[in-house]
């Protein structure tokens, strides 16, 4: 697998999202395996993700979102797929959503060897291979060694209980943030837009997967909030882990003592 192949997904979805827009709405379709509501525009995401690799033949295990877990016992290649994070910003008419999609050939996180993120709005991609670096739009990214905390971004699923336990940290930022995808708020992390993100409740593999690997190449900080390793989590559709990720090792080291002191 190569990632114009990957790019090649993204951009029919970016062109099947922009002509039938308007006619998404909040009607539910059921709950996904994920647990969240499935809506009409991750359907047709994860539709056309799925039709794409069913296509090309490939021999993998997938992780979705929405239909789950398939496996098949003789390949070590998993696709971890998102068809649309940031899906309630979709339906409610909020301009930040995203696919992404990850490819891990081993057991644990630290197999992650391509991510793919597009934003949904304007195009913009962003993706990476294991140990060739991470891009933007085809430009390598640079390191940032900007030593001001200018952006905190954060996402939780229990606000209240989440700001109280990141509050020092936002208060070293200039403008804080909770944009309502995480896959786009690594992605951006990963070019130098956002200074520092962090999810104090549990983020789910097929949000992070593919944003921590361009974070990663991007010669982005992360680990959970404890500053412990996430690399030997397992592969499996119900990994969680809450996650802090610096553009660089000076924020990094920053940000983990205020939330060791907290």
């Amino acid at each position: 697998m190569e990632i114009a192949f990957l790019k090649s997904i993204g951009k029919k979805i970016l062109r099947e999202i922009g002509t039938l827009r308007p006619q998404f709405n909040d009607d539910s379709l059921g709950t996904g395996a994920g647990g969240d509501t499935t809506f009409p525009i991750d359907k047709v995401a994860e539709d056309i993700i799925i039709e794409n690799l069913e296509k090309e033949g490939l021999d993998c295990n997938i992780i979705a979102e929405e239909r789950g877990v398939k496996i098949n016992d003789n390949s070590h290649l998993t696709i971890i797929i998102d068809p649309i994070d940031g899906s309630k910003n979709a339906v409610s008419g909020i301009p930040f959503f995203s696919t992404s999609i990850a490819v891990a050939d081993g057991k644990y996180l630290d197999s992650l060897s391509m991510g793919y993120i597009i934003n949904l709005i304007n195009g913009d991609e962003f993706y990476a291979e294991r140990g060739k670096g991470a891009f933007f739009n085809g430009k390598k990214i640079k390191q940032k060694r900007d030593k001001k905390t200018i952006i905190v971004a954060f996402e939780a699923s229990n606000p209240y209980g989440a700001i109280k336990r990141i509050l020092p940290l936002l208060r070293i930022a200039n403008r804080v943030r909770c944009y309502g995808s995480t896959a786009l708020d690594l992605a951006y992390l990963s070019m130098g837009a956002i200074s520092i993100f962090v999810t104090p409740t549990p983020s789910r593999i097929f949000d992070f997967s593919a944003g921590i690997l361009i974070a990663k190449e991007a010669n982005a900080c992360l680990s959970d909030m404890e500053g412990k390793s996430i690399y030997q989590l397992p592969v499996m559709f119900n990994t969680k882990t809450n996650l802090l990720v610096c553009e660089n090792e000076i924020l990094y080291k920053s940000a983990l003592e205020i939330l060791k002191k907290s």
